[in-house]
């Protein structure tokens, strides 16, 4: 999502501003645009800018980001199934009247920084299995009769892996978030 900013440069910006900046410089870096030491130096610019003008200048001379469209995966009903090493789209939206989805990220190739995936399931289970060192978000999931199964792990010293964030509504069925084991 590009963020839309008003036209006048002096207007103070919000931290889903800074947010989405941080996340486009890291895609850029990601992506071999920038040095790693240019996206530290750029990346502290966002964070701490106040107005759009200071947020700009840190966003300076990026290629603009592509809209991609989400990838969808679909059923009536049966089974849903993604495991191995397979590419996680960047927004991946998983569709099921009724039956099972399991999606198993621990060895899928990740991307990007954000992965956004969203189920629209009537009834049935789903099972997601993220990387072990991912950071999961399943705030925005609305469960319709049982409540989302996910345990935050201890965090250990090392970088964060990829956010997943996990959206969208469910009937009569469960989700449950796990981490794969290293």
């Amino acid at each position: 999502m590009v963020p839309t900013f008003p036209d006048d440069p002096a207007t103070l910006i919000g931290d889903d501003d800074r947010e989405t900046a941080a996340r486009r410089l890291q895609e850029a870096y990601a992506g071999g645009y920038l040095s790693h030491e240019e996206m530290d130096a750029r990346l502290h610019r966002a964070l701490s800018a106040t107005t759009r003008e200071e947020l700009a200048s840190a966003l300076a001379s990026l290629p603009e980001p592509q809209e991609e469209d989400p990838a969808t995966i679909a059923a009536a009903g049966g089974r849903i199934v993604r495991r191995g090493a397979w590419r996680v789209p960047r927004t991946l939206k998983v569709q099921s009247a009724y039956g099972r989805v399991r999606l198993d990220l621990s060895r899928a190739v990740i991307e990007h920084a954000v992965v956004d995936i969203e189920l629209q399931l009537g009834t049935g289970r789903a099972r997601i299995t993220v990387p072990h060192d991912a950071i999961v978000d399943v705030e925005r999931l609305h469960a319709g009769w049982k409540d989302v199964l996910y345990k935050v792990p201890r965090r250990t010293s090392g970088p964060a892996g990829p956010t997943i964030r996990i959206s969208g509504a469910m009937g009569f069925g469960r989700l449950k978030v796990r981490h794969a084991r290293r």
